[in-house]
């Protein structure tokens, strides 16, 4: 399902009746009806209930006027608070606005915040809010007569059903502006927009659901679209039937450049995920004084001590190395637990523009890369660059704050820019490819803000790289199974209690899952 920012919506709803001859009163009459209907699913006692319903003069506003026809025709006790003055509605709502006047539907003109306060207690008797006040259009912080009634309806402590997107919220990024509505359910028409998928605007929407309000599927598929969410159906083809007659070269062999002092838990992790994704061999590559160590520890993985530093990581020296060890191996995974070393760094760096297999580069790996960004357009395979929020704002030298306002567009001018598929973690992880395609990723959760779980990542994509999957379906399928095994993770011991390896020992589970889920969706 494609994700819109509020202008691609509007094309899309001008498109629908220029060129398909929808008129615009069909949308909203479809977006009030389905708006009911899912209100009813949500609220099965709605129909004995009073619901207020909070309008604007704007479109959003004629969405709440046909909410609240059909609510009055089913018998629902109902009333409408307009913020506005009746004359001051037009177009479409204002034809909704009229049909309602006509059948006796209760409104009342608000347009002070002497109305406002005067209009608490009827909006206090309702057991639902309906918010139709201000639609995807807004942009900055709400101010005036609509701040106020926004802070009035969130302090009444009702369910809020929001339509389209919360008040107060902008369409097109995960910030929160100012006052906004805090939606219990959030109703959104045709498709969902960018504010209500990014955090943390997405907060404030509550449960998500979107509904079909009669636009063309053509136009909801437009390849113009840039931003879809990432979904079971586009990432099972990563994990085919397995040849009976395979053996374990036929399923490709992990190079993996990780660990320092300290930090050999992440080179682990990382490995021991390729593996459990299907690789059919992973080596380590790592500082020599530690391979004994990783020797034991690590029972299905080979180990290649490399030459090492005074501080015991992987020195300069051991390019050559690690270049031969690429030989014959079908993925490259560079950057757990490897320090931020200076001669370590430029190893990173030659090694990036040298290396002849596809490669996934994360933590320090991306580090090193930020004071010579340049280094990636050197590379001459594929890359995957799986940075947090953190390490992309020092990858370009920003803030990370300007990262977090900007997910989406900053990254594709990172991918587009670099050619290179990039990973941006986090909460809705992103994966953009170097067209500028931009999967969002709504797996996972909160529990898996722990050490370790990023590693856990690059392994499952380097391991479906060796298996010879396209790198941007190896981005977007490891992206998906991890969140889904960490949601498996969880279930079973908590979010707060999760570590990493309980996120990779459900792993299996989410294979399998994400297995069923595709045959259920092709029978």
């Amino acid at each position: 399902m494609k994700v819109v920012t509020a202008s691609e919506m509007r094309e899309l709803d001008r498109r629908a009746t220029e060129e398909f001859s929808i008129p615009s009163l069909l949308l909203m009459e479809n977006a009030g009806l389905q708006a009911v209907l899912e209100m009813e699913r949500s609220f099965p006692r709605l129909s004995g209930s009073h619901v207020g319903i909070v309008c604007g003069k704007g479109n959003n506003g004629g969405d709440g006027f046909v909410v609240a026809r059909h609510l009055f025709d089913r018998g629902t006790a109902v009333e409408v608070f307009l913020l506005a003055r009746r004359g001051d509605v037009k177009g479409d709502a204002k034809t909704n606005l009229e049909i309602i006047q006509t059948l006796g539907v209760p409104i009342r003109e608000v347009t002070t915040s002497q109305h406002l306060q005067a209009v608490r207690e009827p909006l206090e008797r309702a057991g639902v809010i309906v918010d139709a006040i201000l639609g995807t259009g807004t942009t900055g912080a709400v101010k005036g007569l609509f701040a106020e009634a926004i802070d009035l309806v969130n302090g009444l402590g009702r369910p809020i059903v929001a339509l389209d997107i919360p008040s107060g919220l902008n369409s097109d990024e995960g910030g929160i502006p100012g006052p906004s509505i805090t939606a219990a359910l959030t109703i959104t028409f045709g498709l969902p927009k960018r504010g209500l998928i990014l955090f943390p605007a997405a907060s404030q929407a509550g449960r998500l659901v979107t509904v079909d309000i009669g636009l063309p599927s053509q136009l909801l598929s437009d390849p113009s679209l840039e931003v879809a969410l990432l979904e079971p159906g586009d990432v099972a083809g990563a994990l085919p039937p397995r040849d009976p007659n395979a053996h374990k070269g036929t399923y490709g062999h992990v190079l993996v450049l990780a660990g320092s002092p300290g930090k050999t838990g992440a080179a682990a992790m990382c490995a021991l995920s390729a593996l459990r994704i299907g690789a059919g061999l992973v080596t380590l590559a790592l500082p020599e004084s530690l391979n004994d160590l990783m020797e034991a520890k690590l029972t299905e993985v080979m180990t290649e001590p490399l030459p090492e530093t005074g501080e015991r990581t992987v020195a300069l020296p051991a390019l050559e190395r690690v270049l031969t060890l690429t030989e014959g191996k079908r993925a490259l995974a560079v950057g757990p637990g490897l320090s931020t070393h200076p001669e370590t760094a430029e190893l990173v760096r030659e090694l990036v523009s040298s290396a002849r297999v596809p490669m996934v580069v994360d933590a320090d790996g991306i580090n090193a890369l930020g004071p010579k960004l340049e280094t990636l357009t050197k590379a001459a395979v594929p890359v995957i660059l799986s940075p947090h929020p953190g390490e992309l704002a020092r990858l370009l030298g920003i803030s990370r704050e300007e990262v977090v306002q900007n997910r989406i567009p900053i990254a594709q001018k990172v991918a587009t820019s670099f050619r290179v598929h990039l990973v941006l973690k986090g909460a809705r992880t992103l994966v953009v490819d170097p067209a500028g395609q931009v999967a969002i990723n709504m797996t996972g959760n909160p529990g898996m803000a722990t050490g370790g779980t990023g590693d856990v990542l690059t392994g499952l994509i380097a391991g479906l790289l060796a298996q010879g999957v396209d790198p941007g379906l190896a981005a977007r399928a490891g992206v998906y199974l991890h969140g889904l095994a960490g949601d498996l993770a969880a279930d079973t011991v908590g979010q707060e209690a999760m570590l990493a390896s309980d996120l990779m020992t459900q792993i299996p589970e989410a294979i399998r899952r994400l297995k069923a889920r595709a045959q259920k969706a092709e029978s």
